[in-house]
């Protein structure tokens, strides 16, 4: 009988431990594939399981008065914001639900000229992701999110026009994202 030296022993059971590995790595894998599969299906005749809280509703389509290109929609009616990138396979990148302040901007196109990440509203509470488009009879209009909505508001004189569209957080960090200086926000009745 031959004998073997210490490399070969070594190299022997290293293979042997590589072997061993691989193997028990696929009967792992195969067993994950299965345990998917065998996972029952709801039967067809059971209902439909509501939809979780945390869903947004289905949006309102984008309005067809909305302009074309690059731009923010946001309808006066719906108080929803559309983001738009014709360029996109699905143009709407983002739509939500927002609430404008006391004064409302006209419809018309404008522009992105001002935004700033963080500040105090007219309102008096403090907001973040500020994007500014109009001023229209001493009226401010921009986007914004309130930095803490369980905050309470100031008391600010009735009079005073508030032209804030305050969104949620995520949203408004998605609109800060999207609408740097120059892009074109088109506002609809």
């Amino acid at each position: 009988m031959a004998k073997l030296g210490p490399g070969a022993v070594v190299g022997g059971l290293t293979l042997g431990a590589m072997a061993v590995i691989g193997l028990l790595a696929f009967q792992a894998n195969g067993a994950a594939s299965r345990a998917v599969a065998a996972t029952p299906a709801a039967p067809a005749s059971a209902p439909a399981a509501a939809a979780p809280a945390s869903e947004k509703p289905t949006a309102p389509p984008l309005p067809a008065d909305s302009g074309t290109g690059l731009r923010v929609v946001f309808s006066l009616k719906d108080r929803q914001v559309w983001l738009v990138d014709p360029k996109k396979p699905d143009p709407v990148l983002a739509s939500f639900k927002v609430s404008p302040g006391s004064a409302l901007p006209n419809p018309g196109a404008y522009t992105v000229y001002s935004r700033t990440a963080a500040g105090t509203g007219t309102d008096g509470r403090k907001i973040e992701h500020v994007v500014r488009f109009a001023q229209q009879q001493g009226t401010v209009f921009g986007f914004s999110s309130l930095v803490d909505e369980n905050a309470a508001a100031p008391s600010v004189d009735p009079k005073t026009k508030t032209g804030g569209i305050r969104a949620s957080r995520p949203d408004g960090q998605a609109l800060w994202d999207f609408a740097p200086n120059g892009t074109r926000v088109v506002v609809v009745a």
